[in-house]
């Protein structure tokens, strides 16, 4: 019977796709819980953090467009010149900032599809302010929010609001971790 064998031929396709997709989903959840684990044995330095930022932020924006050519926001800086140089392991922070900045875009992103023929702009807005003896890095955008009754599980490693194949849920638990172990914090202000 030529038809169920054509068929089951599909069906032998449509199942290789799926556990193709979802063994690299779950590669990537393997790879980011040896990140997890893993200390990076890397060694503090100085780093200009407004430097560093402003190229993780360049890199975050242009990395979605590159995949997304429909993706677009606009993203404003606001550093103060006064912080200096820190102590910190540069590739640990920018770690962190890389994912702060590609989950502001995609929220950004999200409620410009839902929004999608309103005056919605999408904006992402980086600062830095040295405060006393401490710096902040402020991380802010448009887009929905985040509801109060998933506000306390965000920084829970495996805790995702993102489709299935979209995140793996470790990278805030992630980034809270490495900034905790650099001394500092990192908190959530949202509103719905």
């Amino acid at each position: 019977n030529i038809e169920e064998i054509k068929a089951i031929a599909n069906d032998v396709i449509n199942n290789e796709e799926k556990i193709n997709h979802h063994g690299k989903r779950a590669d990537a959840i393997v790879k980011n819980m040896l990140q997890h684990s893993r200390s990076s044995g890397a060694t503090k330095e100085l780093t200009d953090i407004n430097r560093l930022a402003d190229e993780y932020l360049r890199l975050s924006y242009h990395g979605l467009r590159a995949k997304d050519k429909s993706f677009n926001a606009d993203f404003k800086t606001e550093f103060d010149d006064n912080i200096g140089k820190l102590d910190v392991i540069p590739q640990d922070i920018g770690r962190v900032l890389l994912n702060l900045f590609n989950n502001a875009f995609y929220a950004v992103s999200a409620k410009a599809s839902a929004a999608a023929g309103s005056n919605y702009e999408p904006l992402i807005t980086v600062s830095t302010k040295k405060l006393n003896n401490k710096v902040e890095i402020s991380v802010r955008d448009n887009g929905n929010g985040i509801p109060d009754s998933i506000k306390e599980k965000i920084f829970q490693p495996f805790f995702t609001t993102k489709p299935a194949g979209q995140g793996t849920g470790l990278g805030l638990s992630l980034a809270y971790d490495i900034i905790k172990a650099h001394g500092g914090e990192l908190k959530v202000e949202t509103k719905e």
